[in-house]
């Protein structure tokens, strides 16, 4: 599976992004489909995730009722809605697909193939 995520750019703190993560090869109705984002200095941290089959999602309580993850199976694309942004939303992106259980669905480790990140700035 190779993912290529677009979709970053810089925003006034307020606005709406929406990216986008294009997945080739075949994801299997197990998998989860991810967002990550890893600040400068910081780790990599876990935003929302997706169940490729029957879309059961998951978010960081950061994220909450701002942020919307979604997919389209049909285009093998997961998007991820960002409202609201905030100055420290500011992050490099990525996603990000597991063959992982849903108890270990927000821990990047558990996550096998990644996408290459796209970059977010939310300007205050």
């Amino acid at each position: 599976v190779q993912l290529q995520a677009f979709g970053g750019g810089l925003v006034q703190a307020g606005g709406s992004l929406r990216l986008s993560c294009a997945a080739s090869g075949h994801i299997f109705n197990s998998y989860f489909m991810g967002w990550f984002c890893q600040a400068p200095g910081k780790e990599r941290e876990f935003v929302a995730t997706v169940r490729w089959s029957g879309g059961t999602t998951y978010y960081a309580d950061s994220v909450k009722g701002r942020f919307t993850i979604s997919r389209d199976n049909a285009k093998n694309t997961v998007y991820l809605q960002m409202n609201s942004l905030k100055p420290e939303d500011t992050a490099v992106y990525y996603c990000a697909a597991s063959r992982t259980i849903t108890s270990w669905a927000r821990e990047a480790t558990a996550y096998n193939y990644w996408g290459q990140g796209t970059q977010v700035t939310v300007s205050s």
